[in-house]
């Protein structure tokens, strides 16, 4: 008897992968993918070959699940990848308590749809949809996946089928990286030629009002560029005394936040602007003394570009607004000159990146004693998260050579995602153009073609597009790299897989009114994401 092959079964699949409440970092994380293994163990394939599934243990005490359905002696494999991991639930506000109960939340919402925004009462108009944390966003793609291993079980597809679905894709993808190592190990020992790596990401709009479907033949890049900014500390009456990191940072958000100039265009698509992700300064009590340190964090959307470029236009950047902060703090100091007679403080400052202040610092102290300080911090500071955890290492190097400011120092923070596409890939190509006139001849569904996944994905991990020349600017200057966080970059180089992305319908990921429409999700989209498979198995 088939378990996951019709549109109810799919729908209470999925009811019970949303119910476990796996915000990533959570406990439930790991009970998800007991889950998802025991699940996959109950088809007969894998009690016949229980060694072709595999539940694999992260560093940190995760897991991550690995599914092989092999068919003869066929090498050709396709990767199915999915993540198993949400994020947290405070902004289901008074419906919290639901959040992980979709058919609960679902019904709840039907019966106040009257009240829910627009948008989502104009879909609840058109068709089925369910609601829940995680129905979108990709628990929907998982249990697709898990019909597509029971289809490949009973020997549909002319090849073979890899399951790989991992924890933390909506923090720092600590389970793909980890999982790297294993698909190497893997076409070794089974003799696998990765043909390509699918992902089912739902769809995601590009702007608001988007009601296009798309298939993605690539992943968006992601960088994490901070600065540090060291001021001169001075007490709230003597403000001419000092200069406020608060300001100095505020004005890197003000010259970096949304600015279109680190926009980048491919093909008529185009990366969002930078947007400020973390600002604060490191004073940890109230005081009547000026805040001398702060950090300023953003997000950065990669295609093509190089990090060699961007570094430079960030180094150019925070000169720029260095300049602007010495002149401006200059022109006040002269205004209220007209009160109180004083000579302002020299307020040269300096722009650093974090190799060039740790270099700075061994020439000082030398090189055993700055070993010994950042591993006692990397050491004795992970729970802090990875964010604070880098601003404290260079916050540290800063100190020590606090005659060289005050300054801004250019650093970079974990999560890294490369951005990855099989744009050029005639394969994967080809196989878009026939997947694009399949689903309109068949299912009269338009698909368009959008070269990267704006998301953000594990895709990222399947192959490496710049040469590891041109991301040393990236590891030289990010504190953690090798201290604490591991990049696969060796792995990467030998993966090179295809990569392409096809995945359900849904709506607001990320937001209380998550959904997914389960009429195209569960009816046409099963055979459009079978018939991927068996071309790109081709």
């Amino acid at each position: 008897m088939k378990k996951w092959q019709d549109k109810e079964s799919l729908k209470e699949l999925l009811c019970h992968l949303v119910e476990f409440p796996s915000i990533t970092g959570s406990d439930a994380e790991i009970a998800i993918s007991e889950f998802i293994h025991m699940k996959l163990n109950d088809l007969p394939y894998f009690k016949e070959n229980p060694l072709d599934l595999q539940i694999h243990p992260t560093r940190d005490g995760r897991k991550f699940v690995t599914g092989l359905v092999r068919n003869g002696n066929s090498s050709d494999t396709v990767i199915l990848i999915s993540h198993m991991d949400v994020v947290d639930i405070e902004d289901y506000g008074e419906y919290k308590n639901l959040a992980f109960r979709p058919k609960e939340l679902t019904a709840e919402y039907m019966s106040i749809r009257n009240d829910l925004p627009a948008a989502v009462q104009d879909d609840l108009k058109k068709g089925e949809w369910l609601f829940g944390r995680g129905s979108m966003d990709m628990k929907a793609g998982l249990a697709l996946q898990m019909s597509m291993m029971e289809r490949a079980s009973l020997g549909e597809f002319d090849g073979n089928i890899l399951l790989l679905s991992v924890p933390d894709e909506e923090a720092n993808s600590a389970g793909m990286m980890e999982a790297v190592e294993v698909l190497l190990e893997m076409s070794q020992t089974h003799g696998l030629h990765y043909k390509a790596c699918l992902n089912s990401e739902p769809v995601f709009t590009r702007y608001p009002g988007d009601t296009n479907q798309y298939v993605y033949t690539g992943s968006v890049g992601k960088l994490l560029p901070g600065f540090l900014c060291f001021g001169m500390e001075t007490h709230v009456g003597e403000p001419f005394s000092g200069i406020n990191a608060n300001y100095m940072a505020a004005e890197l958000t003000r010259e970096l936040e949304l600015n279109t100039e680190f926009c980048e265009m491919i093909d008529g698509e185009v990366t969002p602007p930078p947007t400020n992700l973390m600002q604060k300064d490191l004073k940890e009590e109230y005081s009547v003394q000026i805040p001398h340190v702060a950090v300023t964090l953003f997000n950065m959307m990669v295609m093509e570009r190089t990090v060699n470029e961007i570094n430079k236009d960030l180094l150019s950047l925070a000169h720029r607004v260095a300049g602007r902060i010495e002149k401006q703090l200059h022109e006040r100091a002269a205004a209220f000159n007209k009160w109180e007679q004083f000579e302002p403080i020299d307020s040269n400052i300096s722009v650093y990146t974090y190799q060039e202040l740790l270099e700075n610092a061994i020439k000082q102290y030398g090189e055993a004693e700055i070993v010994r300080r950042q591993a006692y911090i990397a050491g004795n500071f992970r729970t802090i998260g990875d964010r604070d955890l880098s601003t404290r290492l260079v916050f540290d190097l800063a100190s020590l050579c606090k005659e060289e400011g005050p300054m801004i120092v250019l650093f970079y923070s974990p999560p890294f995602y490369p951005a990855v596409s099989s744009r050029e890939n005639p394969h994967v190509k080809q196989v878009v153009g026939e997947m694009i006139e399949y689903a309109k001849t068949k299912h009269n569904v338009v698909l368009k073609n959008q070269h990267y996944f704006a998301g953000l994905s594990d895709l990222s991990f399947t192959s490496l597009s710049q040469t590891v020349e041109g991301l040393v600017p990236l590891f030289r200057n990010m504190p953690l790299y090798e201290n604490g966080y591991h990049f696969p970059l060796d792995e990467l180089q030998q993966l090179k897989i295809p990569v392409m992305n096809l995945g359900p319908l849904g709506r607001d990921p990320h937001r209380w009114t998550e959904r997914l429409n389960i009429d195209y999700s569960f009816e046409a989209f099963p055979d459009m994401l079978g018939v991927a498979i068996h071309k790109l198995l081709k």
